[in-house]
């Protein structure tokens, strides 16, 4: 079912081949969790210049972290603070150009230097977000909304 790349580590990245891979390994016969853990993988895999990418899930007020692909990360994060907290209150893409210059960052990795937060909406409710930290100032533009929030448009038709 995964179509490999066939592109070295200096890749250019096919955006295209990232949703058609997510639609061919989300599925609604297998758990939620099962799901994210692919998608999390799949986004690591295509995206280059990135050092984490996975989910965090509201339980109440509060970001509880899911899958992931990186570093160990914080385990919950309150609504309405940091970039994860703030895109799930307002339930509005998030892109941080430079978290230096953030001043609710909340930081996981001293690594990270720009990051994108999608909200997954299920049914005017929030489910979670999907965050992707890296390490270049910048990382992140439109192009990266446009697919990341169709990614996140996938994955809310199978939950």
């Amino acid at each position: 079912m995964f179509i490999n790349s066939g592109l070295s580590a200096n890749r250019s990245i096919n955006y295209d081949l990232i949703l058609e891979n997510l639609k061919g390994y989300l599925s609604k016969g297998v758990p939620f969790i099962t799901n994210l853990a692919n998608m999390a993988a799949i986004i690591r895999y295509f995206f280059d210049e990135v050092n984490w990418v996975g989910f965090y899930l509201i339980e109440k007020d509060r970001l509880f972290l899911g899958p992931f692909q990186g570093l160990p990360a914080c385990t919950e994060i309150p609504l309405g603070k940091g970039v994860c907290g703030i895109a799930a209150k307002d339930q509005k893409t998030m892109i941080i150009n430079d978290v230096t210059q953030f001043p609710d960052y909340i930081s996981c990795d001293a690594c990270s230097k720009s990051e994108i937060v999608v909200p997954i909406i299920k049914n005017n409710a929030l489910f979670g977000v999907l965050d992707i930290d890296s390490p270049n100032v910048s990382r992140f533009g439109e192009t990266e909304r446009f697919v990341l929030e169709s990614a996140v448009a996938l994955l809310v038709d199978i939950l």
